[in-house]
């Protein structure tokens, strides 16, 4: 990579230049002096080279070298030779080489810097965040952007080579309810008027399946004001993509393509065939609608057998199921279980310890023979092993046990590394009922197709509802969202008064999209694919953070250019604007 001042990089000499004349640039990454000759460790985005003064060679560059310090950015040239015998360093791609230096040219100075640049010492979060431009000099941090960056590229080539056209949608938006909260941006031309940021490009792409753009996608910003967690900014990155005259199988097998591709191109992984689960299904068997199936444990449903039982807990409840860690579990693991279901609303945990001759627990003796019998029989149950009771409403049964299942696992150590197992979740309800506002709303989004069986009569049985909705997870992972959209304006208009949208107010909110529809609307569908969540799984971790380049911390914050800030009385004037802000 030869420019006006470096003949190669940081990681690209090895014993073939060894004789050569180079000019290689970067930051001074260690400085060691050995009996009389300054050894200095080169780094630059590509790698490490080793170079070396000598007095004998260069005394007045030697006295140079004394001074440098850390982080200092230097230009050398020299001579390329081997490293002595015992000397070579097999952990460097250039651990066989070193430069004599002739010439010494010191770029930038810099102070002591307030985290180490290498990976053995991790700096907090708030350091790390605050000087970002160093965190991001890392070896660690500049692999993982490297990362990103092959998983975008391979992304665009698949799309490339299957028809999709990439097409940039507004970042200056109609506010529209999508879930979450808008940013608004206020406009100067227009009084009393706002932008909203985009949630994701989702009513865009559709009118350009209706515009006859057939197959689009980009490498979508989605900026949403929600609360964070380590897999949730206020930013994230997707892969958009739109289709026309498809079915969900359509859209799902292309989907499924482009992660092989990924996956083959990025890491040379072959993945399997990713297995598809109905949303009922997953919830039955693991708990929850993204399920980890790196490994068993599976949720069993007892309720039929418990609830013919003499214990009150079983007998009144609606749903009653457990889990089966094969191992064996003290009292105390017990007790800290129960306190981890119950911050799920769960009212407790059951629990039966597996021996030889039966079940022992302190239920025991509300549970007979027969009933203890059937209990090992449907939950294959081996001594030494414990079985692990939640009874309550089915959705809390559900979501406590399925966390439970994820937290026994990490903590029996049954997770395996460096596994991907993907999966499909379909068939979602079109529909779920908010009992704070007694009203139905949309499970996904109100754009989403009910299956057909559902479209005559959905007002009147919105519980049975199932929509033509599909989601694709990675080891527990939500990774995407998708479905087959609305195309009728008459079916569209009668989810929005279902949902309880006046006729006004959807011609207010959503009249461009619906309007569009009356020109004639292509069968299309699409889904949006977290791109930062990819990265990070593929990595190792579940942080976003690690694989944004600047990320912002728990209250969405930028500590290292101190947005947001405060705006100055003229911004406010020329918006016509005027705060108030409460307490």
């Amino acid at each position: 990579m030869q420019t006006a001042y470096r003949t190669h990089t940081c990681g690209a000499l090895k014993k073939a230049e060894i004789g050569k004349t180079v000019k290689i640039c970067g930051w001074n990454q260690a400085r060691r002096d050995h009996g009389g000759i300054i050894f200095i460790d080169l780094r630059d985005k590509y790698g490490l080279t080793q170079i070396v003064f000598d007095p004998k060679h260069t005394p007045d560059l030697y006295k140079e070298a004394e001074k440098l310090r850390r982080e200092d950015v230097l230009q050398v040239s020299g001579k390329v030779r081997a490293r002595p015998t015992g000397l070579e360093n097999p952990k460097l791609i250039t651990g066989e080489i070193e430069v004599l230096v002739d010439t010494l040219s010191i770029m930038s100075r810099s102070q002591t810097p307030p985290l180490e640049i290498e990976d053995r010492v991790e700096p907090s979060e708030d350091i790390r965040l605050k000087y970002r431009y160093l965190d991001l000099r890392r070896p660690k941090m500049q692999r993982n952007l490297l990362m990103r960056h092959n998983i975008i590229a391979a992304a665009r080539d698949h799309f490339f080579k299957n028809g999709f056209m990439e097409i940039e949608t507004p970042l200056l938006v109609k506010p529209t309810p999508e879930g979450a909260r808008d940013y608004l941006v206020p406009s100067r031309v227009n009084p009393g008027t706002f932008y909203a940021l985009p949630q994701s490009p989702q009513l865009y792409k559709q009118i350009l399946m209706v515009a006859g753009c057939d197959r689009y996608f980009q490498v979508a910003r989605c900026l949403r004001d929600e609360d964070l967690r380590e897999d949730r900014q206020p930013e994230h990155t997707q892969f958009d993509l739109e289709m026309s005259f498809v079915s969900s199988e359509d859209v799902m097998a292309f989907v499924e393509s482009l992660y092989h591709h990924i996956f083959k191109d990025v890491m040379g992984i072959t993945l399997e065939k990713f297995p598809v689960l109905t949303y009922k299904e997953s919830i039955a068997r693991f708990g929850s609608d993204k399920p980890d199936m790196r490994f068993g444990l599976e949720v069993i449903d007892v309720t039929d057998i418990a609830k013919s039982s003499e214990f009150s807990v079983f007998k009144d409840a609606e749903s009653i199921k457990c889990i089966n860690p094969e191992t064996e579990l003290s009292r105390k693991d017990f007790d800290k279980y129960i306190e981890f279901v119950q911050k799920f609303g769960a009212k407790g945990m059951a629990w039966a310890r597996v021996t030889k001759d039966g079940l022992d627990s302190s239920i025991v003796k509300y549970l007979s023979l027969e009933i203890q019998k059937k209990l090992l029989e449907r939950t294959k149950a081996k001594p030494g092993s414990a079985l692990m009771f939640v009874a309550d409403k089915p959705k809390i049964v559900a979501d406590a046990l399925g966390r439970l299942r994820l937290q026994v696992a990490q903590d029996l150590n049954l997770i395996p590394e460096g596994i991907f197992k993907f999966a499909w979740v379909k068939d979602f309800p079109l529909f779920a009922y908010n009992e704070e506002e007694a009203r139905w709303e949309p499970e996904h989004h109100m754009f989403t197709m009910p299956k057909q069986e559902f479209v005559k009569d959905f007002e009147k049985r919105p519980g049975e509802v199932i929509g033509d909705l599909y989601d694709v997870t990675l080891n527990g992972t939500e990774l995407g969202s998708g479905s087959i959209r609305v195309t009728n304006p008459e079916l569209q208009g009668r989810i929005m008064n279902f949902i309880g949208l006046s006729k006004d107010e959807a011609e207010r909110k959503f009249g461009f999209l619906l309007h569009a529809y009356e020109y004639g609307a292509p069968v299309h569908g699409g889904m949006g694919l977290g791109v930062d969540r990819l990265v990070a799984l593929m990595i190792g971790t579940k942080d976003i953070r690690e694989v944004i380049a600047f990320p912002k911390n728990k209250n969405a914050q930028c500590p290292m250019d101190g947005c947001p800030s405060a705006a100055d009385d003229k911004q406010l004037k020329d918006l016509h604007l005027k705060l108030e802000v409460k307490k």
